[in-house]
């Protein structure tokens, strides 16, 4: 008999399973937490500091980094700002100064000529070989400074439009003398209507010698600009000083209190690096002493000076054109008499500046020595000479006597413009003794700010440096 086979019965095959959607991917375990966004380099940084500054060498770390910066600071703005002012002092001694010497010295050359013009017309026909000479020197030096004055560039803006002006009022006036000149050496009276018309053009406003005279104004308010500049306290470099100073102090505070170590050796390196800001003050001070004297014995003292001297110049030229207008000088006298009273006052010009109201009297109250109140009291006393000849060539000219009026004004000896001619060389002697007394303070004060820019920037590594050594001595404590 047949039995059942034991072996289960092969099993059938199974279909595929139909396609269905795409199984997602993994996801992260659960309770895991998601990955945080990323940050900025600056919020990576900031984040490393804070971390950095839980730490005691972090800390040392920050703090050192702080000092070292403060110094640098220090040391950068002290060289900017001396290196501001050394500028502002070669700018005063190089160029501002010369400048406005130039500018005065253009301003007394053309009222100069003017006077020695009328001198010389009033000697007849033959003229005066002196004063002729006199008048030669003066154009042709006037006239080199102007040149020199556009060719150089000598000021902007308002300067530089006077110096054109003055250079084409120039060949006018000269014109006009030279042709006052040749009519008077024939013998023609329309010479002197010729040469009142050339006082004219000096005189009048807006003419030669206000143009000079503004720009004389100029030049010396852009000098003591300069001087101002010069010598202007450095306070941002000082107030940077006093904040590395401060913050190098608590360092060192701080570090005895967490160390019981007095003394850090870096760090009170780097505290005795700081009498940068010693010798800052120090220098600045001495400079502005300096130029200060420079300003009020120098600048003020040759400013009345020159005004006094020029107004002089004024006075001569409008008393020699009382004679050669011949009986119509009325307003040449007026001119005469206010000129005289803007250079030595009303009265007599007392010595020592008691007549305040004067040039003069300005003038000798800002000298500060002996040497340079001497020659102005000279020509104080030259003047009340020169005044009383005048008067006395006033009265022989209202008299009808005209030679002796001549002879009283333009004379050899004994004459207005004897006396005139040492008022002009005492004051000419005067300029010259407070021109060294400027030139010397204003070296003085540009010397005293000598080496204080490479100073600055040495002494502000050196203490960075210490403040670098002093720091990593206290780390290596904690390696």
């Amino acid at each position: 008999m047949t039995h059942p086979p034991t072996a289960p019965p092969a099993s059938l095959p199974v279909a595929p399973a139909p396609p269905g959607p795409a199984a997602a991917p993994p996801g992260p375990p659960p309770g895991a937490s998601p990955e945080p966004p990323r940050r900025s380099a600056l919020a990576e940084g900031w984040s490393r500091v804070r971390a950095a500054a839980r730490t005691e060498p972090g800390r040392l770390r920050i703090m050192g980094a702080v000092i070292a910066g403060l110094l640098v600071l220090f040391g950068g703005v002290s060289a900017w700002q001396v290196a501001d002012r050394s500028a502002a002092a070669d700018t005063v001694v190089d160029s501002s100064q010369p400048l406005s010497t130039d500018a005065a010295e253009i301003y007394r050359l053309l009222a100069d000529a003017n006077t020695t013009a009328a001198a010389e017309f009033l000697a007849g026909a033959n003229g005066d070989a002196e004063a002729r000479g006199q008048y030669e020197r003066d154009v042709d030096r006037a006239g080199r400074l102007l040149a020199q004055a556009a060719a150089h560039g000598a000021g902007t803006g308002r300067s530089q439009e006077i110096i054109e002006q003055l250079n084409e009022q120039f060949l006018t006036y000269t014109g006009l003398v030279e042709t006052a000149r040749a009519n008077n050496r024939q013998g023609f009276p329309l010479g002197g209507a010729y040469l009142r018309y050339a006082d004219e053009q000096m005189q009048k406003q807006d003419g030669m010698l206000d143009l000079a005279e503004e720009l004389y104004a100029l030049e010396t308010q852009r000098l003591r600009d300069d001087i101002s500049a010069a010598k202007s306290w450095p306070w941002p470099a000082m107030a940077a000083g006093v904040v590395a100073l401060v913050v190098l102090a608590w360092a060192q505070r701080r570090n005895y209190q967490r160390t019981n170590r007095v003394f850090n050796p870096g760090m009170l390196a780097a505290t005795a690096a700081t009498v940068l800001l010693l010798w800052l003050a120090g220098a600045q001070t001495l400079a502005r002493s300096n130029l200060n004297e420079a300003d009020s014995s120098g600048v003020q003292s040759l400013n009345a000076l020159n005004e006094a001297r020029t107004e002089a110049l004024k006075a001569r030229g409008q008393e020699n054109l009382v004679l050669v207008a011949r009986g119509a000088g009325d307003t040449f006298e007026a001119n005469y008499q206010d000129h005289m009273a803007e250079f030595a006052g009303e009265g007599n010009a007392q010595p020592g500046g008691a007549d305040g109201e004067s040039l003069l009297g300005r003038a000798s109250s800002l000298a500060d020595d002996d040497e340079g109140r001497q020659p102005i009291e000279e020509a104080m006393a030259a003047t009340e000479e020169w005044r009383n000849r005048h008067e006395m060539a006033r009265e022989a000219e209202l008299a009808g006597d005209y030679n002796r009026a001549l002879g009283l004004v333009i004379g050899p000896e004994d004459s207005s413009g004897q006396f005139f001619g040492q008022v002009d060389q005492e004051l000419g002697n005067a300029v010259a003794h407070e021109q060294e007394e400027f030139e010397a303070a204003a070296d003085s004060g540009r010397g005293a700010l000598g080496g204080l820019l490479v100073g600055a920037v040495a002494l502000a590594v050196l203490g960075a440096a210490c403040v670098v050594a002093g720091i990593g001595r206290r780390l290596a404590e904690y390696r």
